[in-house]
């Protein structure tokens, strides 16, 4: 019964991902070029609030001087990747610890 989340929400995020790269596709052939949509500008059009309130709450954390590193390489870098790659990656990766474990045959 545990397993049924993880599962059930990737194949929600594995949707996402799809829709989202039907969308990038639709954008690249209407350009003629290859267009991708960043995780960050998808985020911020669905929820600019709460973009703003992780990056103030990952900068000015409970110490200062971890957030801020943390915040500009790493987030940042991830924020600029494909919307249809990050929530690929998400969804596959919870199916996968929501998968159904195969019982081993005791053979004697």
């Amino acid at each position: 019964m545990l397993l049924l989340l993880p599962r059930f929400v990737g194949l929600w995020f594995v949707a996402g991902a799809l829709v989202a790269a039907t969308i990038d596709a639709a954008k690249s052939i209407a350009a003629s070029a290859l267009v991708l949509t960043p995780f960050g500008s998808a985020l911020h059009a669905l929820a600019p609030a709460t973009l703003l309130a992780a990056q103030t709450f990952v900068q000015q954390g409970i110490e200062p001087h971890i957030g801020s590193w943390v915040w500009d390489p790493l987030i940042q870098s991830v924020l600029l990747l494909p919307t249809w790659g990050i929530l690929g990656v998400i969804g596959f990766a919870l199916t996968y610890v929501g998968r159904r474990r195969r019982r081993r045959a005791a053979f004697a």
